[in-house]
């Protein structure tokens, strides 16, 4: 069997060369990591669940029209995706205050902000991922003007369809990252959303016991991450008992 090529391995992620031309394949790996990777661990069955949950996201949002780079998923830890040009901001939507912004603003975490709002990072561990604002992402070129309001429109889109989704089944979405690419197809270029939406990209908080069900429980070192995310999948209706990785570690505290 030909041996893939390597094009990109980040924090939780690897990417290989995909079958066809402007194809990739993305390897959820069970590695995670907090604070630009200054914490570390291994979890095992994480990278099973971030692509199952992800898998599940990404299709429903493809159906309401918004544009993604996945294709589908190919097995327990793989998807097929469309080769794109990833724009260097991480757009950042919250709609409660938690993490960065209660510390930069003094809100109690758990205070739901006047309207959701929307933020942008500029992706460079080695800097830890510094906020900036439009005007820094125009003028280094980051991004144009119509990248930018085609990447707010959609990031609004995305909070209105996962705010009422995740509240169908009780969970409220406190905040969420997220990242575009440039799709390039003939003479055409469009912005489309690509990475991954799961927990380790969102805050995903029970409504009634405000348990936390994502990776606030391996940064804060409350245990249970694996058993965290099970749920959420479950709850989604996206995992079967017998589909459940089942750790050997700490156990989510309901």
């Amino acid at each position: 069997m030909k041996q893939r090529r390597r094009i990109y391995e980040g924090k939780a992620k690897i990417l290989y060369e995909g079958p066809e031309p402007g194809t990739l394949v993305q390897f959820f790996k069970d590695d995670a990591t907090a604070f630009n990777a200054k914490k570390h661990d291994v979890i095992e069955g994480k990278g099973v669940l971030n692509n199952r949950i992800s898998e599940h996201i990404f299709t429903r949002l493809g159906a309401l029209g918004i544009p993604t780079h996945f294709i589908k998923r190919l097995n327990m830890r793989e998807q097929l995706i469309r080769e794109v040009e990833i724009v260097p901001i991480e757009v950042v939507v919250r709609n409660v205050a938690a993490g960065t912004i209660s510390k930069r603003l003094g809100l109690e975490e758990g205070t739901p902000l006047p309207r959701s709002i929307i933020e942008f990072y500029y992706k460079n561990d080695e800097l830890d991922d510094p906020m900036v604002s439009e005007e820094h992402i125009t003028a280094f070129g980051w991004a144009n003007p119509q990248e930018i309001d085609d990447m707010m429109a959609m990031a609004i889109r995305i909070n209105d369809f996962l705010s009422g989704m995740f509240v169908g089944i009780g969970i409220q979405l406190v905040d969420f990252k997220i990242e575009f690419g440039r799709l390039f197809e003939n003479d055409t270029m469009r912005i489309v959303l690509a990475d991954e939406i799961s927990p380790d990209s969102c805050r995903l908080w029970d409504i009634n016991s405000q348990e936390k069900l994502d990776k606030d429980r391996f940064r804060r070192d409350l245990g249970g991450l694996v058993e965290a995310y099970t749920e959420v999948a479950r709850r989604l209706g996206i995992l079967n008992e017998n589909d459940a990785p089942r750790p050997s570690g700490p156990k989510l505290v309901k």
